[in-house]
């Protein structure tokens, strides 16, 4: 039989919520940041830095002149829709926590992903079709309503991971009556209330 040991408190006063937001944060200001800074070093002729940044992008992006913003002379290290994406992408870590708790771990309904995607579908679909001619504007704004929505579908997987995966080792307790073996400790209900009977 196996006795408990240990106390596990209901509630939690760990900061890794808080620590994932401010990871992301800084992790999404560098890359929107970083968009800005490759034109920006090539104007101060700092062509190494340059060339780092946009090779690194040019793993997510066609990075095609005529479909990008412009600084200095210099094209961003990125198109427009994905300067939007980016952009969006910050805005969105900037407000979660005005919007939304930072512990929860539960994501929205998977249909407002679908309909923030929507208008970015239509702007290259028409686009292609040849029924209209989007615009930088378009792919801007296009992107940043995607961006900023998938920060809500982002955020509680990584607070997910934080809380209940990379660290779960922290709920190991020793069992002295079993040899010192260890057995988990069973996670309270009372942080997610839609998975009590």
């Amino acid at each position: 039989m196996r006795l408990p040991v240990e106390y596990v408190p209901q509630t939690t006063t760990s900061r890794r919520p808080l620590a994932v937001w401010l990871i992301l944060l800084a992790g999404s200001l560098f890359f929107t940041v970083a968009i800005i800074g490759a034109p920006l070093a090539l104007t101060r002729s700092n062509t190494a830095t340059a060339f780092i940044i946009y090779e690194a992008f040019s793993h997510l992006c066609h990075q095609l002149p005529e479909r990008s913003y412009y600084i200095a002379g210099q094209k961003f290290a990125v198109c427009a829709r994905c300067t939007g994406i980016y952009s969006g992408f910050v805005a969105g870590v900037i407000m979660y926590p005005l919007v939304r708790s930072l512990r929860r771990i539960d994501a929205p309904d998977r249909k407002w992903l679908f309909l923030a995607a929507l208008p970015l579908a239509l702007d290259f679909i028409l686009s292609f079709l040849e029924v209209w001619e989007n615009t930088h504007t378009s792919r801007l704004l296009t992107g940043m309503i995607l961006g900023a929505v998938a920060v809500f579908y982002v955020i509680p997987g990584l607070v997910d991971v934080a809380i209940n995966r990379l660290w779960a080792s922290e709920r190991q307790v020793s069992d002295p009556v079993n040899s010192g073996r260890s057995f988990a400790t069973a996670p309270s209900d009372y942080s997610a209330p839609h998975r009590r009977i």
